[in-house]
């Protein structure tokens, strides 16, 4: 795993994020991606195209490593159920909980991670708007891939028709597999174990998850090879852009506070010849009564009034 610093994460007195606005922010986040795959169905034909497409490139790399996996999942229940579960399941669990994990325990480094991961997903929305391809799962059977969602459907919540729970199935969209923003999101949660878990178990889970979710997603036919390769492209431009993206953010933040901020060099107490509402007074003019600023030789404990302010004046008089 890679030991360079998430940009953003220097480590200052900036103030912790507080938990009702990171919810809500994440709960948008998420909704518009949700929402964006649904919005950015495409034609179906040229979604199938695009998975062809890639299928003949794999096969030209010798890279479709696909069909050997789903293969295996799909002859074997015992690797295939387990696998359809880790699909529909860990992908929603994992990535809201080590993020809320960073929130708490790892504060300092938590804005940035967050950011990271919200402007890969973003990314990834744009992929699927610009690149509709179809999942090797929906090709046509000659193609030899089985749907193993469909064919252990029968194990789990998930309806056959997709990996969203019975009868919701029309409200995902089926064609969003170019990027693989399971293998993406695994690889972000493995960033995170490797770097802040603290222990070994932790970096060997940090290094198994996206390694696992990316099999995962190849055997049970919803991703190739090379949607798993842009998956983790995602996410390493995620983490490049992170550093000019909170920048960005803090400029935005900054701007009413700069707009009410007073002018530089401005003090409401120096300079000011005001002192209060409609009374004014000339530089070096005091306040009738008003002490000296600096005690004279003759002031103490015992000093009259004769003796400092005003009433010195009055006895030279």
């Amino acid at each position: 795993m890679p030991q360079a610093e998430i940009p953003g994460t220097e480590v200052g007195p900036r103030t912790r994020p507080r938990w009702w606005t990171e919810l809500p922010l994440i709960l948008l986040v998420y909704f518009s991606y949700s929402a964006g795959r649904l919005l950015a169905r495409g034609d179906v034909s040229t979604a199938v195209d695009h998975g062809l497409a890639i299928l003949r490139l794999e096969k030209l790399l010798h890279i479709n490593a696909e069909h050997p996996l789903n293969r295996l999942f799909t002859q074997e229940a015992w690797l295939g159920v387990p696998a359809d579960f880790w699909y529909a399941s860990l992908h929603y669990l994992v990535t809201p909980l080590l993020l809320v994990w960073m929130f708490r325990r790892r504060a300092e480094h938590y804005r940035a991670v967050r950011t990271w991961l919200m402007t890969s997903t973003f990314i990834g929305l744009i992929g699927f708007t610009l690149l509709p391809t179809c999942p090797p799962r929906l090709l046509s059977a000659g193609h030899g891939f089985v749907d193993t969602m469909a064919q252990y459907s029968s194990y789990g919540w998930w309806g056959g028709e997709a990996s969203a729970p019975r009868g919701l199935g029309g409200m995902t969209n089926q064609y969003a597999a170019m990027p693989s923003l399971h293998v993406g999101w695994a690889l972000w949660c493995g960033v995170m174990l490797w770097r802040h878990g603290g222990n070994r178990w932790a970096r060997a889970a940090g290094v198994a998850y996206p390694l696992l979710t990316t099999i995962v997603v190849m055997g049970t036919a919803n991703h190739y090879f090379l949607d798993a390769v842009a998956g983790a492209a995602v996410m390493g431009l995620g983490f490049l852009l992170t550093g000019p993206v909170t920048r960005a953010l803090d400029t935005l933040r900054a701007l009413p506070a700069t707009r009410l901020a007073p002018a530089a060099g401005a003090s409401p107490a120096s300079g000011s010849p005001f002192v209060s509402a409609g009374c004014q007074t000339s530089a070096g003019e005091r306040i009738p009564r008003q002490r000296s600023a600096v005690p004279g030789a003759a002031d103490g404990p015992g000093a009259s009034p004769a003796d400092t302010g005003e009433g010195a004046a009055a006895a030279a008089r």
